[in-house]
């Protein structure tokens, strides 16, 4: 038996919840509740209110959905770069 396919939407988070869940407002106005998928806990992907996500639903419940890619913005970084570990590195 096949597995039924998954609807991706790309929306906008609003609020983050406990439970390492967030609000996502989709583009055609819809609220879900969503959390992070496994590939973005391991490496690490933080989300933010504010940023652009793709949000993974089943078809058969349309409230809750999985973040399965945060979207870079165009936007730099806003402060200096932080220091690298280690200090500079010497020739000898």
């Amino acid at each position: 038996m096949a597995k039924e396919e998954l609807i991706t939407f790309e929306g906008l988070v609003t609020e983050i919840l406990p439970d390492a869940r967030y609000r996502v407002e989709l583009e055609n106005g819809h609220e879900v509740i969503a959390y992070t998928a496994g590939k973005m806990k391991k490496n690490r992907i933080k989300t933010l209110a504010g940023d652009r996500v793709t949000v993974e639903m089943s078809p058969y419940d349309l409230e809750k959905g999985r973040l399965i890619f945060r979207h870079k913005d165009d936007r730099g970084p806003t402060g200096p770069r932080p220091p690298q570990r280690g200090g500079p590195q010497r020739r000898r």
